[in-house]
């Protein structure tokens, strides 16, 4: 027995009606009140009436009764209002708490297929069997594991706004640098926005060759002597600004280029965030403005300095010609990580339910992302139409599928009732 499983019953009410403390005074549930994940007991807001007293408070869920005491319950004034402590088996007479003992009060059937279903072997429990939830039902969890997920990042977005003296640009430009990285330079990306300020880099956006060489010169790609023109005028005007502002160097080694393709190259990624800055400016207040995705993905059709049409990294001729462009599908993935939840955070700092519904919305206008873990999905029958649903279910197997959350999911209430039929 676990107490997972007590919350389960509990909070969807699956305990007999004729309940009884264990010293025999009647139990009528009014509210089983709301899972509590700080610290105190697992419920509050609770309203019961024991005996023909009426009372409001928490209630303590454990497995065993001393389980009280061993967790040093009796000890700890945020437990001071619980008014009733719900056990499977209640092992002492010691507490003068209320106390239900549910050992004989539920359907054993639940309990068998709670066992089944945690035993299953499948990539999820419900791997088997989650492609026949109704429509609907998907959907509307899917809302809220994306509202989840999206509050989840507030509290992120929180520290960041507030680690730049609330600097909604800068917040924003550290964040769009983060996912600029592809994942495997993400961290590389994200400290070179910490030591190159964003203000820095507007005071010289009339000249994108100084952004440029403060750009790859903090990053550590000007740190050698090189052949070819282009580079070594970097070199130059770096040499000049690094002592002029001071400005700090990363070390090379923090760069990977392994198992990355040529055109997600940092090198290539870094001269298209340099033109996108050129170009734009302060990029989150006409993000903020934008009517439409249209406008957002406009802000990122930036052209390179010819010298990258045929290099992928300094003083390396490439064979093959070709203008370096950042494609829809990368673009699409800056608007889902970087600029969603920065839209969706705004909003909820500044209480304006337009610019979190905004940020939904362009969710929904976004396709359907496609790697491993929404292949396993889609192969389970799961349809993903796009990115809002994309994302709540990434967010979901995340932190639900593979913390075995099954029991606080509403697709496992519709599935374990469905395996008992």
């Amino acid at each position: 027995m676990k107490e997972e499983f007590i919350y389960y019953l509990w909070e969807n009410r699956l305990l007999h009606l004729d309940l009884k403390t264990t010293d025999n005074e009647e139990i009528t549930i009014l509210s089983v009140g709301i899972r509590n994940h700080d610290s105190g007991a697992d419920f509050v807001n609770a309203r019961i009436k024991i005996g023909d007293a009426l009372w409001a408070g928490q209630v303590e869920i454990h497995v065993r009764a001393s389980d009280w005491f061993k967790h040093n319950h009796h000890n700890d004034a945020n437990y001071d209002s619980v008014i009733l402590h719900v056990v499977y088996e209640n092992d002492t007479d010691s507490l003068k708490i209320p106390t239900l003992e549910i050992k004989d009060k539920f359907d054993l059937s639940i309990f068998h297929k709670y066992n089944w279903f945690f035993g299953s072997r499948n990539w999820i429990p419900c791997g088997e069997f989650v492609g026949g939830v109704q429509n609907f039902t998907l959907i509307s969890w899917l809302d809220r594991m994306l509202v989840e997920h999206l509050e989840n990042e507030c509290k992120d977005l929180d520290f960041k706004l507030k680690n730049n003296h609330y600097d909604w640009e800068q917040a924003f430009y550290q964040r769009l640098m983060r996912y600029f990285g592809l994942k495997v330079n993400n961290d590389s990306f994200e400290y070179l926005s910490r030591i190159l300020p964003l203000n820095l880099l507007l005071r010289h956006r009339d000249n994108d060759i100084y952004i440029e060489s403060m750009m790859f010169g903090c990053a550590g790609f000007l740190e050698r002597d090189f052949e070819e023109d282009y580079p070594s005028l970097l070199k130059r005007d770096f040499m000049m600004l690094k002592s002029k502002f001071g400005l700090k160097v990363m070390p090379l080694s923090n760069w990977k280029f392994l198992r990355l393709r040529p055109p997600n190259f940092p090198t290539i990624r870094i001269a298209q965030l340099a033109k996108i800055i050129t170009k734009n400016g302060n990029m989150f207040s006409k993000i903020r403005d934008a009517d439409d995705i249209q406008e957002i993905r406009d802000l990122f059709d930036v052209e390179l300095n010819s010298y990258w049409d045929n290099h992928f990294q300094f003083d390396k001729t490439s064979k093959v010609e070709r203008r370096k462009i950042l494609g829809k599908t990368a673009v699409d993935l800056i608007i889902i990580n970087a600029i969603v939840p920065m839209l969706f955070y705004y909003g909820h700092t500044h209480s304006l339910e337009s610019y979190k519904e905004k940020a939904m919305s362009f969710l929904e206008q976004i396709e359907a992302e496609d790697n491993m873990i929404i292949r396993n999905f889609q192969n389970s029958g799961v349809v993903l139409q796009n990115a809002f649903q994309t994302q709540a279910i990434l967010y979901m197997y995340k932190y639900y599928c593979k913390r075995r959350r099954c029991l606080e999911c509403r697709i496992y209430s519709v599935l374990s009732r469905r395996c008992s039929e």
